[in-house]
């Protein structure tokens, strides 16, 4: 056997004389990246050795001393003894299985029976991906718990709705609060998905073919709470889709948190003063000093491009693999973390906002009675006469066109200038375009009355 010269893996020195070094080394690393999965991983090494104790492939000593020394990294890890070195470990799998062999001698090199690092990694990730989603969608739940509280507490608040940005028709506050939860309550459910997606258990494909020992990967999917086995070990090593799952799932996150803060930065603004951030989530000018900025919210936005930008690194990643395993799945890991991290603390960001944002009720009432947002509830007043609907709209268009001229809000107009444009109105149509009045009459399910709110409300809590 040809001596093995410093600087070659003890993992394949057999076949190789020498290994990367330097530069090349810190090239093909990923501990930096991957040492993040060391508790899943340990949990992985245990049950795999606990499988083949019982399966007679090793013995029940060894298993005993694998799973004792386990313990032992994980308590070194988790203190902070120890020592990861790029140099030396090219993956969390190798720095682990390394300090294992230290710690209780050759057992620690029958850990590896019947497993493959190709399996390994896929376990690590599906592991961390199913912890990842569940995370999330406590995050989610919380928001959502925190805009249905913030919504009851401002069910009487009036302010415009809004299409094209342009004033549309009055809404209450808390219906407009409670489509982000909607919104969110449907990210639950992506979430879910993903986590449902990732919950099988790859171990056992070996390298892509299986292996030729009697293996349980029943037992292990048991002892490491996975819901099933992957049929295929091809398949098993090469999937990376509950990673894509999970990372759309929080790309349709940022997505909905990006839309809230927009409405934040529009609404905190000088010209609309709907609301005034919470000085904690708020930054100032270090040249003019009355400016107070509503930058986490930015940086929400902001953070949103980056989360997409993970969901097609992994894609373009995946499109031109051929099976089994190949070593640009090493890339898959940094895009789901990121995205993770990314959405995790920005839910916890904006429901910080959204809890401590003080609201400006008289403002909001203010916006959605300047306007011309009663010209649909004339129409309809029209049309309850008997006037088909499309002449009430000219009629009514009419209408708005000459109170623009005028500079009028059509609650200004008396009776005598409405029946200009129409003998149907009558002295009860002052009432129509009184905006508590247009806002009330809006009752149909999932209207925006507050009658209509009251069922909402009781839907939000049931869900929750």
């Amino acid at each position: 056997m040809p001596e093995l010269r410093k600087g070659a893996s003890p993992l394949w020195g057999g076949r190789f004389s020498e290994a990367p070094t330097g530069d090349l080394a810190r090239f093909g690393a990923s501990l930096e990246v991957d040492r993040r999965l060391w508790a899943q991983d340990i949990a992985g090494s245990k049950a795999h050795a606990t499988m083949l104790a019982a399966k007679g492939i090793i013995s029940a000593e060894d298993a005993k001393a694998i799973c004792a020394g386990l313990d032992a990294v994980a308590e070194e890890i988790s203190s902070g003894e120890f020592a990861f070195d790029s140099a030396v470990d090219e993956d969390i799998h190798m720095a682990i299985e390394r300090r294992l062999t230290e710690l209780i001698g050759p057992a620690g090199g029958r850990l590896h029976t019947a497993r493959s690092r190709n399996d390994q990694v896929a376990l690590d990730s599906r592991l961390f991906a199913k912890e990842a989603a569940a995370g999330l969608a406590r995050e989610l739940r919380s928001l959502m718990v925190t805009l249905l509280e913030r919504a009851k507490a401002e069910r009487d608040v009036v302010l415009p709705g809004y299409t094209h940005l342009q004033p549309a028709q009055p809404v209450l506050l808390a219906h407009h609060l409670l489509a982000y939860f909607w919104m969110f309550s449907r990210d639950v459910t992506r979430v879910r998905a993903a986590e449902r997606a990732a919950d099988a258990n790859p171990l056992g494909a070996a390298a892509l073919a299986g292996t030729t020992y009697p293996i349980d990967r029943q037992m292990t999917a048991d002892a490491l709470d996975l819901s099933r086995v992957i049929p295929n070990s091809l398949d098993a090593v090469s999937d990376r889709d509950f990673m894509l799952d999970l990372i759309y799932a929080a790309s349709v996150v940022m997505a909905h948190l990006s839309r809230l803060c927009e409405e934040l930065v529009l609404w905190s603004s000088a010209e609309f003063g709907f609301v005034t951030m919470d000085d904690a989530h708020s930054t100032g000018s270090s040249i003019m000093p009355q400016k107070k900025n509503p930058d986490f919210a930015e940086l929400v936005r902001g953070k949103t491009g980056r989360v997409y930008g993970d969901l097609v690194s992994l894609l373009t990643t995946l499109k031109g693999i051929p099976l089994a395993y190949d070593k640009d799945l090493q890339e898959d890991k940094e895009p789901l973390f990121d995205a993770v991290d990314t959405a995790t603390s920005s839910l916890a960001v904006v429901r910080g906002m959204v809890a401590t944002m003080e609201v400006h009720a008289d403002r909001m009432a203010h916006a959605a009675g300047e306007g011309l947002m009663a010209a649909t509830d004339l129409a309809d007043y029209l049309v309850g006469k008997g006037l088909p609907f499309r002449e009430a709209h000219r009629v009514v268009g009419a209408l708005v066109a000459r109170c623009v001229a005028r500079g009028k809000a059509l609650d200004d107009l008396t009776l005598e200038e409405l029946r200009e444009f129409s003998e149907l109105f009558e002295a009860d149509v002052l009432s129509w375009v009184e905006i508590r009045n247009v806002v009330a009459r809006r009752r149909s399910e999932g209207g925006t009355s507050p009658e209509a709110l009251e069922r909402q409300f009781e839907l939000a809590e049931s869900l929750l």
